[in-house]
């Protein structure tokens, strides 16, 4: 149902819905998705979907009916950008404990999130100076880029979220506040999570950005943006910036880690081999490896292929 000559269209979606049994829904979601031509990856929990897919218009399109014809999915939305070549190289999909891991068993996000604050309306709460801004995603996404005043926690991973929150909970209480807290991550899950965590806590004040940072990128204008840098983004585009326009981050091959233009012109970085973050942490055979594995991919460039996951079985 693609083209090569269509624009890909990359959507990125969640819902936290009760799946009885997820493992029966993977079949025919798995054979919709291969059906339109799509790639990404989808993971299927008992707590609901979280996905990121690209493909035609018309892909996309057979893959969301689909999608909507899940227990709870009916309303499901998702946010929307466009890319001039395919973003993912393989179409998975993967059954899951959580569809984001956090630890902390079943907090029904669905129907104890804390309050939705639409992007336009956003600004208006952060710029309260009783608001406590939380940034909940992990330390080399915020170093991508943040909303101007916010939290970093300086997690490794989400799981580490809990304790950051409950530690800070305690020193809230001691210092006898009860503040506002305003939370944020790229498109929203992480979000309803944190503060359904918060609320279980007995944090009541407590708002979270609807449909994430992606969405206020979209909706918001530079010119009246809190956010500063890019965002980071778990797809071959690296980041995106307001209007979500591809942004000037890449990825460094050897571990995974976003790589800004000045990192590129840092000493440390080799395309392909090493940047600044993991220069001094990689052996010389996993360098040579790393640099046959560019070798093969710059020949594959010139043969106008793609090196990796261009034909997936």
């Amino acid at each position: 149902m693609t083209s090569p000559e269509q624009h890909v269209r990359v959507i990125a979606f969640y819902r936290f819905a009760r799946f009885d049994d997820p493992a029966a829904i993977k079949p025919a979601l798995l054979a919709r998705c291969e059906e339109a031509g799509a790639k990404g990856t989808i993971l299927l929990a008992p707590e609901g979907i979280n996905g990121t897919i690209a493909a035609g218009d018309e892909g996309i399109e057979h893959v969301l009916a689909h999608l909507r014809d899940l227990p709870g999915c009916a309303d499901l939305t998702f946010k929307q950008s466009r890319a001039d070549t395919m973003p993912f190289y393989r179409m998975k999909v993967r059954l899951k404990r959580e569809i984001i891991t956090m630890g902390e068993g079943d907090l029904d996000p669905a129907h104890n999130a804390g309050t939705y604050v639409k992007p336009e309306d956003w600004n208006a709460l952060i710029d309260d100076p009783d608001t406590i801004l939380i940034d909940t995603r992990n330390d080399y996404e915020v170093a991508v880029g943040t909303f101007r005043g916010a939290i970093d926690p300086k997690t490794k991973s989400f799981g580490e979220f809990p304790d950051w929150l409950r530690a800070h909970r305690e020193e809230w209480e001691r210092e006898g506040r009860t503040p506002k807290i305003a939370m944020f991550c790229t498109g929203g899950i992480r979000c309803e999570k944190s503060t359904a965590l918060a609320r279980m806590e007995g944090l009541a004040d407590v708002y979270h950005l609807d449909g994430g940072i992606l969405n206020y990128l979209e909706k918001v204008d530079a010119d009246d943006s809190r956010w500063e840098g890019e965002c980071f983004v778990f797809d071959e585009r690296v980041s995106v910036k307001h209007g979500l326009e591809v942004g000037d981050h890449s990825l460094c091959r050897a571990c995974r880690m976003p790589v800004s233009p000045e990192d590129r012109a840092s000493p440390q970085y080799v395309e392909g081999e090493r940047c600044p973050a993991c220069h001094h942490l990689r052996s010389d055979e996993q360098r040579a490896r790393y640099a046959e594995r560019q070798r093969q991919v710059e020949r594959a460039k010139k043969r106008g292929q793609d090196h990796i996951g261009a034909r997936q079985p």
